[in-house]
This record gives structure tokens, C-alpha cells and sequence, in this order.
């Protein structure tokens, strides 16, 4: 009897068992996307008012120009590492941005230009810092990931690896624009207690970014960020653009992200790689731990800014705690270009 008893209870807790992972079997599973794509110009005061039609239409038209680089690149089944640089190219080669011909002249009346990149799959990364030579950085730090044993490299060191890796020079006037160079009288004027009428320019700010973070359909998550860094800088500073885990952070089993802001506070609150550590360790989703990162823990450290992050199943996640932030996305069947934060 006792073990007719015995057997009945085994075999009513292997039902149990059997029945509890029909019940898991039968959650339905994420849905993914089959690829993604999210961009940024920088963050910071951009107000409507500010912006004439025609300025804002060059903005938009400029971020939907990117959005259909890497899309296509995408969609063509191709790398999402490719779609990361080819993207950033257009927005380095864009005088409307903060990176490449855009950027933003030091205090000496020079560009130093910063730039990082990483690959979800393995955690591999490369960024540079300090250039005014190579065209288009982010290939810079793609080149230090792939073809060195570094992460990080700065200066005319950095330069001579890009120049052996055959990427593109160019004199260093190239960078000039005439309204990055204006920017920064006003900013030294400014210092000096001189007031100046109002600038025309809703981008006549300190510091400013461009970045992408890209899914591909292999599921494969790799982010890039470039920057002019920040205007009349001093003493060779860094941001957070060329910091692993500040600026860019990537990782194929959580999100790939890149920021844009007043890098110091990224720096010391390692935020891109803070979205990530949420994700992996209190399992929040994607929103929730962006938006906590943007909106709680910068701003309660008076850091302004914001992020662009995509996860693996391809959501997409946009926060920013300034008045503005150039931004879009792109997915199958679905595309979205914004500027402003009511938008």
C-alpha cells in the first residue's frame, strides 16, 4: 500500500511538473524586429522658436538622409557594424552636426575630434581622441577595434595608425566652418563678460554629438559615436565619446547605446554602460532603464543630455532631460525623425 501511495505521488508531481512547462512553453515570445536602426545629432537647447522653417527642414532632411544610409544597409541583409560607420559618415560629413565638418574649434582655434565603437557580439571596442587629420574618426576607431590590440588612442599617435590603415586625410582647414568658428568668439566673449545679441543658430552650444546604434538581421547590436567635442575646450579634454561604457556601449544579450551630452557627467555615472548593468541585473526593460538613467540619475546630478539605445528584439529608446535632441529610427514598416522634446 505504502507504495501504491508512493508511486500515485510521484506521479501526480510529474503531472505537475509536465503541466507547469506546457504553461511556460505556451508564453509567447518576444516579438523582434527583424532589423533596426536609431540616430542622433546631439541634445541640448533646441527650441521651436529658435529654429527658422528653413533651418529645421535641413535638420530634418539631414537625419532622414542617415536614417536611409543604414536602413538600406539593413535591409539588404547587410552588417550592422556597416550600417553604424556608413551612418555616421554622412552625419561627420554634414557641417550641420557637431563631428567631423562640423565640429566645434578648442580654445586655441583648433578642431580635436573624438570618436569610439562597439560590437555587441564580443564586447571588442576602438575609439580615438584628439584628431584633426582624419576625415571621418569613426573609421578611425573602427580600425583601432579591428586591426590593433588597443582600445584607445589619442593624438598624433592615433593619427599615424589611421594614416597606416589607408583612411582618408585631410588638411586640417577642412573642419573650418564659419559658424562653428563664430561659436566660438561668442563663447570667449562670453567669458569675458561681453554681451552678444542672441545667435540665429539653435545649435550655438557648447558641446553636441552624433552617434547610431544598429541591429542587424543576424542580431548582432553595435553602436558609434562621434563628436567635435566641446567648444574652447582647453588642455586636450576628453568627453565621454571616446570612453567605453560613458559614451558608447554595446552587448547583443541587452542594447547597444550612444550618448550625447556634457560628457563629464557620463563619464563619472558610466551611463551607457549603466543602461546595460540595469537591463542585465534588474532585468528592467529597455525603456524603463534608459529613461532612469536619463531622467533620475543624470538629472539628479544636474547632468543634461540624453541617449539613443536599441535592444536585442530591436526596441527602440530615445530619452533626453534637454530641451531638444535630434533624433530618429528606423525598423520595417515603421520610421520617425524629432527635434524637439514635445514631439
Amino acid at each position: 500500500m505504502r507504495i501504491l501511495i508512493l508511486l500515485s505521488g510521484l506521479l501526480f508531481l510529474m503531472s505537475c511538473d509536465s503541466s507547469t512547462e506546457a504553461s511556460h512553453d505556451q508564453s509567447p515570445a518576444p516579438s523582434k524586429s527583424e532589423y533596426a536602426i536609431v540616430i542622433h545629432g546631439g541634445a541640448g537647447t533646441i527650441l521651436k522658436k529658435n529654429m527658422t522653417p528653413e533651418r529645421e527642414a535641413k535638420y530634418r532632411a539631414a537625419l532622414d538622409s542617415a536614417l536611409t544610409v543604414g536602413e538600406q544597409i539593413l535591409a539588404d541583409g547587410g552588417a550592422a557594424i556597416d550600417a553604424v560607420e556608413h551612418t555616421i559618415h554622412f552625419l561627420e560629413d554634414s557641417p550641420l552636426f557637431n563631428a567631423g565638418k562640423g565640429a566645434v574649434f578648442n580654445h586655441e582655434g583648433k578642431n580635436e575630434l573624438d570618436a569610439s565603437i562597439m560590437q555587441g557580439s564580443d564586447q571588442n571596442a576602438g575609439a580615438v581622441g584628439g584628431l584633426s587629420t582624419i576625415k571621418h574618426p569613426i573609421s578611425a576607431a573602427r580600425a583601432v577595434m579591428e586591426q590593433s590590440e588597443h582600445v584607445l588612442l589619442t593624438g598624433a599617435g592615433a593619427e599615424q595608425f589611421a594614416q597606416e590603415q589607408g583612411l582618408e586625410s585631410v588638411d586640417p582647414s577642412y573642419f573650418y566652418t564659419e559658424a562653428r568658428w563664430n561659436s566660438l568668439q561668442r563663447v570667449i566673449a562670453e567669458e569675458k563678460g561681453v554681451e552678444l545679441s542672441e545667435s540665429d543658430d539653435p545649435n550655438d552650444k557648447k558641446h553636441g554629438t552624433v552617434g547610431c546604434v544598429a541591429l542587424d538581421k543576424a542580431g548582432n547590436i553595435v553602436a558609434g559615436t562621434s563628436t567635435g567635442g566641446m567648444t574652447n575646450k582647453r588642455y586636450n579634454r576628453f568627453g565621454d565619446v571616446p570612453i567605453i561604457g560613458a559614451g558608447t556601449y554595446a552587448d547583443n544579450a541587452t542594447v547597444g547605446v550612444s550618448c550625447t551630452g556634457h560628457g563629464e557627467y557620463f563619464i563619472r555615472y558610466a551611463v551607457a554602460h549603466d543602461v546595460h548593468a540595469r537591463m542585465l541585473y534588474l532585468e528592467e526593460p529597455l525603456e524603463t532603464a534608459a529613461d532612469h538613467v536619463v531622467n533620475t540619475t543624470l538629472v539628479e546630478k544636474g547632468g543634461s543630455g540624453g541617449l539613443i539605445a536599441i535592444d536585442r528584439y530591436g526596441n527602440v529608446s530615445m530619452p533626453f532631460n534637454s530641451a531638444g535632441m535630434y533624433r530618429g529610427y528606423a525598423k520595417p514598416g515603421e520610421r520617425y525623425v524629432g527635434i524637439y522634446d514635445d514631439e
